[in-house]
């Protein structure tokens, strides 16, 4: 049997939790790019990226957050409002278990109700499963810039994908 989540708007008490999360994929992974851990203001900062767009906090029925994801403009311009780019993470011992496609789902779903067609993602070449995670979910590779990012001394590329809903 599968355990339910429950899915919600992400709110200021969720800010903890959701920079535990992301302070874990800094620390250990080329997910998150920063080389230092962030703090609550991090939070603060992802909320107003979202404010006109979805954003997702998983829990579960105990109130704990397995994850978070969220919407926010690729570019300011009003030529690009039917765009967003994408940006979620799922605490590491839940992942594999849906919970990043229902994330998905529901993030589609507010961005639809928003007019926007296009979902965007920049992946670091070295988060493989996160590509394969997007390729999973209907994303295609759309550009790729070598060796721009750099994480612990250590050259990666950004893999841009994108999906059309």
């Amino acid at each position: 049997m599968t355990e339910e989540y429950v899915f919600s708007t992400i709110s200021a008490e969720d800010c903890k939790e959701i920079v535990n999360i992301f302070n874990y994929y800094i620390e250990h992974s080329y997910a998150a790019y920063p080389e230092q851990t962030v703090g609550e203001d991090f939070c603060s900062m992802l909320m107003a990226q979202c404010t006109q767009y979805p954003s997702v906090s998983v829990k579960t029925h105990c109130g704990k957050i397995v994850g978070f994801g969220l919407l926010h403009a690729h570019n300011p311009m009003p030529a690009f409002s039917r765009t967003a780019e994408i940006t979620y993470f799922i605490r590491p011992d839940m992942t594999g278990k849906g919970i990043g496609s229902q994330m998905l789902a529901y993030l589609e779903t507010g961005a639809k109700k928003r007019k926007i067609s296009v979902i965007l993602a920049t992946i670091s070449s070295k988060n493989t499963g996160s590509i394969r995670f997007h390729q999973k979910n209907g994303f295609v590779e759309c550009g790729r810039f070598r060796n721009v990012g750099e994480k612990k001394n250590v050259l990666f590329d950004t893999i841009w994908m994108q999906k059309e809903i």
